[in-house]
């Protein structure tokens, strides 16, 4: 559109610019960091369409992704001892299915119970040998 045909060129120097009362547009300015309204009457828009709007983009905190998952034999009695209520003889646990990477040797265990792990401190591994059990494991010594 030219310049000339546009509204503006022709409210220049009628001091409201067609929009009533001084005050009705001073002081709105506008909102660089946000799009207008959506504080007051946009605001059921944000809800619908765009509800990460509001949220601050702050950096993450780094996870060390080498975290490994483990579990005492005060837990895995406790899980072999559910187990077992079924009416199964040989309890087999398989803790790799299980999303558990390490068994460590805190507590003691009485049920004797086979352990699929992929590793395995050496406390744990005597204590569920000294109950009766066994760990099928390929990673560890014999």
């Amino acid at each position: 559109m030219p310049h000339k045909l546009r509204k503006i060129r022709k409210l220049r120097g009628s001091r409201t610019c067609g929009y009533g009362r001084v005050g009705q547009h001073r002081g709105s300015g506008s909102k660089g960091r946000r799009k207008a309204g959506r504080h007051k009457h946009g605001w059921s828009y944000v809800l619908r369409y765009e509800p990460d709007y509001f949220k601050k983009k702050k950096l993450k905190p780094l996870r060390d992704k080498s975290e490994i998952k483990t579990i005492n034999l005060d837990e895995l009695e406790e899980l072999a001892y559910q187990i077992a209520q079924g009416g199964k003889e040989k309890v087999v646990l398989d803790l790799d299915s299980m999303g558990y990477d390490k068994l460590l040797g805190s507590g003691r265990i009485t049920i004797p119970v086979s352990v699929k792990v992929s590793a395995c401190s050496e406390a744990a591994q005597k204590k569920i040998e000294a109950a009766g059990g066994e760990i099928l494991s390929e990673n560890l010594k014999e």
